[in-house]
């Protein structure tokens, strides 16, 4: 049985221009403005898999492509 493919939170909103470096991405996590599957996450390499929907100040962003998920 092979791990399911994940990408890391900051690199998801990097990846979606909602950060332009890990740094800012970081920020923005730690502000409480992103949630996970409806729940606030503050943790900047929280492991997404394809599925999760990722909402930040209110744009949702649905992991679903393979561009979304890398290996692990």
């Amino acid at each position: 049985m092979t791990p399911a493919a994940f990408i890391e939170l900051n690199t998801f909103l990097k990846l979606k221009h909602l950060a332009s470096t890990g740094g800012q991405a970081k920020v923005l996590i730690r502000s409480g403005k992103v949630s996970v599957n409806g729940q606030a996450e503050t943790r900047n390499r929280r492991k997404l898999l394809k599925g999760d929907v990722v909402v930040v100040s209110g744009n949702k962003l649905v992991v679903d492509s393979e561009v979304d998920t890398l290996p692990p």
